[in-house]
């Protein structure tokens, strides 16, 4: 009962932290967010960061996992709703880059994240996205929708191409503008790997 007790402290803690750091992250960037003013929102001490999290960047992980859960639960929704795998590999696609738009997602995702923890093609959670997408071009490729080809090397420039749409949007002047434009390129580079495009 009271490692129970405990364990819901603990992640009763966590949740605190980053909410509030979430919070400061989208309004301010992760360099002006300060780790006193986000404890102090959350009604924590630095300490309690410190220790669940070992330092601000480790918040920031947290935070990233956080919101990457989020949006591969809202790819998902949009390839489900396909009625097609091919139509929904698409779909999934560009609802990720779509939420480059999203300010909350331009910033921590796709501008500080990379910053402040290295390229996002490395992350851990991009191995599980990654193996996803190859599976649904192994799966199109048996079906005979996709041409005969490597399902990893077709999965890793598709999830490449997308990943690096976002980035571009996210950095622009006029993100909307971009996403058209980026979404438009996306959609013929995917429809050369169907059978019969030439």
């Amino acid at each position: 009962m009271v490692a129970k007790k405990r364990a819901e402290m603990v992640a009763e803690t966590r949740a605190k932290l980053i909410k509030a750091a979430r919070e400061a992250f989208a309004a301010k960037g992760y360099a002006a967010a300060s780790m006193d003013d986000l404890t102090a929102e959350a009604g924590l001490t630095r300490g309690a960061l410190y220790h669940n999290f070992g330092d601000k960047k480790g918040l920031l992980q947290a935070v990233i996992d956080q919101i990457d859960a989020e949006m591969l639960a809202r790819m998902r929704l949009e390839q489900e709703r396909a009625d097609t795998r091919w139509r929904g590999l698409l779909a999934e696609h560009i609802a990720y880059i779509e939420m480059a738009l999203e300010p909350e997602i331009q910033r921590i995702m796709l501008l500080d994240g990379p910053a402040v923890l290295g390229d996002p093609s490395q992350w851990p959670n991009q191995n599980a996205c990654l193996q996803k997408t190859a599976e649904t071009i192994q799966a199109l490729i048996d079906e005979g929708t996709v041409r005969p080809v490597d399902a990893e090397a077709a999965a890793r420039l598709l999830n490449g191409a997308a990943l690096n749409a976002a980035l571009w949007i996210a950095a622009a002047d006029d993100p909307r503008r971009v996403f058209q434009k980026a979404v438009e390129a996306f959609q013929h580079l995917a429809a050369g790997l169907l059978l019969g495009e030439d």
